[in-house]
C-alpha cells in the first residue's frame, strides 16, 4: 500500500507533494474548459431600456431575479414538492413487469439423458402494504411539513433579499446626498475664503483669518472627496445586492426626498402579534417541529406488524407449449418484527430527541422574533425622532451660520465664529441627510421583522402624522 501513489486530475498530482508544499493546479485552459462559465445577470428588456434611472421597485425586481439565494430557495421548494409527492405513492400497490428468457439444460445420470430447455414469457409483480400503523401517513406527513418549511423558507428569503437590496439602496442614496450637502459646504467654505481675502487686502483681517478660511475649505473639499470614494463603493455594494457586476452601468432615479416621516398606528404589541403570525422563518421553524413528530409516528411504526400482499402473475412459453400457459401466485402476509438488536428502540428514542430539538429551536426562534420587533420598533421611533430634532438643528446651524457670515462681513465678528458656525452646519446638513435615510432603513428593518415586508419592496404600515411634531421634515 505504501508503493500506491495518488491517482492524478487532469494530468497533475492528485495532492501536494509533501505538507509543506502547495498542491500544482492544472493550466487554466484546461480548469476554464472544466468548469461552466457562471449565469450572466438578467435584466429585462423593459428595464434595461432604463438602465440610467432605476427606481427602487425596478433594484427590487432585479435582484429577486438575479440573487442566488432565491434559486437555491425555490429549488429546494421544488425538491420538497417532488418527495411529498413521491411519498404519497406508499398508499398505491407497486406494479413491476418484466420479460425473461431461461435456457435449461439438465446433465444425463443413471440412465436418464440429458434434457435442454427454453422457456421464456412476461411476467407481472406485485407489493402492497395494507397496513403499517402510521408508518405511511407518518412518512407522508413529514414529507408534506418538509415541503411546507421548504415554501415558507423560500418566503423568508425573498424578503431577506428585499431587506438587503432595499438597506444597499437607502445606502447608497443617503451617500449621494451626503455628497450634495458637502458639495453646498465646500461653495460656501470658498465664498468664505473670498471673503476673508478681501478682508485682508483692505486691512480687515490678518493673515492668520485667511489661512484658517483655507483650512476649512481645504478640510472641506477632503471630505467632499472622501464621500465620492464611499459612493463608489455603496453603488458596487447595490449592485452586487442585485446581482449585476460591481461595474455595471446603472444609476438609480434622483428619489424623493419629501416623504413624510409618520408615526406607526400600531403598537409594540400589535406587531408582536402580528410577527408571530406572519414571519415565514417561525413558520418553517414550526413546520420543521411537526416534521420530526411525523417522523416518531414513521420510526414507531417499524417496530409493529405489517400485512402486506404480494403476488406474480407469469405467462410462460415452452416448445411443448407454443401458445403458452398462465401461472400465478398470492400471497397475504403478516411481518412481525422481533429482534434487531435494539436498534429500532433507539432510532425511536432518537427521533423523539430530534423532536424535541426542533421545538425548542421554534421557542429560541420565537423569543428572537419577539426580541427583534421590539428592537426595530423603537429603532423607528428613534430615527423618527432624529428626523424631527435634526430638522431643528439645521434649521438653526442656518440661522447662526448666516448670522455669523453676516458679522464677519461687517467687521464686527471673528473668522473663528465664522468657521466654527460653518462646521456646525456642515453638520447639520449631514445629519439631516443621514437621518432620513436612516428612517427608511429603520421602516423595512421592521416591516421584514414584522414578516409583512412584500416582494415589492412596499411596507405595509398603518401610518398617521405625529401631532407631537413641531416642524414638518425637510
Amino acid at each position: 500500500m505504501g508503493c500506491v501513489g495518488t491517482p492524478s486530475v487532469s494530468g497533475v498530482a492528485g495532492t501536494a507533494p509533501s505538507p509543506d508544499r502547495p498542491w500544482t493546479p492544472p493550466p487554466a485552459r484546461e480548469r476554464a474548459a472544466e468548469a461552466s462559465p457562471p449565469p450572466s445577470a438578467e435584466v429585462p428588456a423593459d428595464i434595461a431600456e432604463r438602465i440610467a434611472a432605476l427606481t427602487l421597485t425596478d433594484i427590487v425586481d432585479l435582484a429577486l431575479r438575479n440573487n442566488p439565494a432565491t434559486h437555491l430557495s425555490w429549488a429546494n421548494a421544488r425538491s420538497a414538492a417532488a418527495a411529498f409527492g413521491s411519498s404519497k405513492g406508499a398508499y398505491y400497490p407497486t406494479i413491476d413487469g418484466s420479460v425473461g428468457v431461461t435456457r435449461i439444460k439438465t446433465l444425463s445420470a443413471q440412465g436418464r439423458s440429458a434434457v435442454e430447455q427454453t422457456t421464456y414469457g412476461p411476467s407481472l409483480q406485485l407489493s402492497w402494504l395494507l397496513l403499517d400503523f402510521g408508518g405511511r401517513s407518518g412518512s407522508i406527513d413529514a414529507a408534506r411539513q418538509a415541503l411546507l418549511a421548504a415554501d415558507w423558507t423560500h418566503n423568508a428569503t425573498i424578503q431577506s433579499v428585499v431587506l438587503d437590496v432595499e438597506q444597499a439602496y437607502f445606502q447608497y442614496v443617503a451617500t449621494r446626498s451626503l455628497l450634495e450637502a458637502q458639495q453646498t459646504t465646500y461653495q460656501e467654505a470658498l465664498r468664505n475664503l473670498e471673503a476673508a481675502e478681501e478682508r485682508h487686502r483692505v486691512g480687515l483681517a490678518t493673515v492668520g483669518d485667511v489661512l484658517l478660511a483655507r483650512t476649512s475649505a481645504s478640510q472641506a473639499r477632503l471630505d467632499m472627496e472622501t464621500t465620492e470614494g464611499a459612493l463608489q463603493t455603496t453603488r458596487g455594494a447595490l449592485a452586487l445586492s442585485v446581482g449585476l457586476p460591481a461595474n455595471a452601468p446603472y444609476d438609480i432615479s434622483p428619489p424623493d426626498t419629501t416623504f413624510p416621516v409618520e408615526g406607526l398606528v400600531d403598537s409594540v404589541g400589535a406587531l408582536i402579534d402580528r410577527a408571530l403570525e406572519s414571519r415565514p422563518d417561525l413558520a418553517a421553524s414550526a413546520a420543521a417541529v411537526q416534521q420530526a413528530r411525523a417522523r416518531i409516528r414513521q420510526i414507531r411504526s417499524e417496530r409493529l406488524p405489517a400485512l402486506t400482499v404480494t403476488g406474480n402473475a407469469n405467462r410462460t412459453y415452452l416448445r411443448t407449449l407454443p401458445n403458452g400457459g398462465n401461472s400465478y401466485t398470492l400471497n397475504l402476509g403478516l411481518s412481525i418484527p422481533l429482534f434487531a438488536g435494539f436498534s429500532r428502540a433507539y432510532d425511536q428514542v432518537q427521533a423523539e430527541a430530534q423532536a424535541q430539538a426542533a421545538a425548542a429551536r421554534y421557542d429560541a426562534l420565537q423569543q428572537q422574533v419577539v426580541f427583534e420587533v421590539y428592537s426595530s420598533y423603537y429603532a423607528l421611533q428613534t430615527a423618527a425622532r432624529r428626523v424631527r430634532t435634526a430638522a431643528d438643528l439645521l434649521a438653526s446651524a442656518q440661522q447662526s451660520e448666516e448670522v455669523a457670515l453676516g458679522r464677519y462681513r461687517a467687521g464686527v465678528g471673528t473668522v473663528l465664529d465664522l468657521l466654527s458656525a460653518q462646521t456646525a452646519l456642515a453638520n447639520a446638513r449631514a445629519q439631516q441627510v443621514q437621518a432620513r435615510w436612516i428612517w427608511q432603513s429603520a421602516l423595512a428593518q421592521l416591516a421584514h421583522d414584522t414578516g409583512i415586508l412584500d416582494s415589492g419592496g412596499g411596507t405595509p404600515f398603518d401610518l398617521a402624522p405625529d401631532s407631537t411634531r413641531k416642524n414638518p421634515p425637510r
